[in-house]
């Protein structure tokens, strides 16, 4: 009979490193399917025997000419609608050269910010205010000077539905998303590095996970996409109807 405790504990573990391979599958797939040339099936011609081939049959009548009377008004001509361009998800703004990136861990996984946008490190010291009736990925409001910082269970929010058991407990940072008021939970941060646009494998597509701009295939980490993450998250906090003031 298998020991109870290793299974619970490799259980965590199982679950961060199937969410990692989704999200490395998630970001590559879509690059790869862009490098990959489609080659246009074609069929080779049927030889047919001579004998099989039957003779031609020459007439020697000329083919009548139909004069075509030519209409009294021009009839206008409908315009054929032209199908909609479907745009690619543009490359964020910074991505063009070389950028400070920080990792930093949330539940065993690796997530890379960049520091361009990093408003702020927080260290959580006192227990974060709750908002009675949130959702599950949403832990509270962190006093920040003049306003409240809205602090995500980041693993709630990206692993819905792996997240580890206690996994909230590790938490020991906030980091501040930009000039927004949201800030992301994470156990701890790494020293930054710089990062060069080719070592990342970019999305051009996000129609899953919108928040996620690349993968940093050296770091096996993800890269956030910053804007397109706070801009999710106002858009969850009105979808909720949450009483953040």
């Amino acid at each position: 009979m298998p020991d109870e405790k290793l299974t619970q504990l490799a259980d965590p573990a199982s679950a961060i490193a199937s969410y990692l391979d989704e999200l490395l599958h998630t970001a590559t797939d879509t690059a790869r399917r862009e490098e990959r040339v489609q080659e246009v099936p074609w069929q080779k011609p049927v030889a047919v025997p001579d004998e099989e081939i039957p003779a031609p049959v020459v007439r020697a009548s000329p083919t009548p000419v139909v004069p075509v009377a030519k209409p009294d008004a021009e009839m206008p001509v409908a315009p054929v609608p032209k199908p909609e361009k479907v745009e690619p998800v543009s490359k964020p703004e910074w991505s063009g050269q070389p950028f400070e990136c920080l990792i930093f861990t949330v539940a065993g996984l690796q997530l890379a910010v960049p520091l361009i946008l990093l408003g702020a490190i927080h260290r959580i010291e006192e227990e974060i205010r709750p908002i009675p009736g949130s959702p599950r990925w949403y832990m509270g409001l962190r006093p920040d000077r003049d306003h409240n910082l809205r602090v995500v269970d980041t693993a709630e929010w990206i692993m819905a539905g792996r997240v580890p058991d206690n996994a909230r407990d590790n938490y020991r940072f906030v980091i501040r998303l930009d000039n927004s008021e949201w800030g992301l939970a994470c156990d701890d941060v790494a020293q930054s590095f710089t990062l060069k646009p080719d070592e990342v494998r970019w999305r051009t597509a996000r129609s899953k996970r919108p928040w996620l701009a690349g993968t940093v295939i050296d770091h096996m980490c993800a890269l956030i996409d910053v804007r397109t993450m706070a801009d999710l998250l106002v858009r969850a906090e009105r979808e909720h109807h949450l009483d953040l003031s």
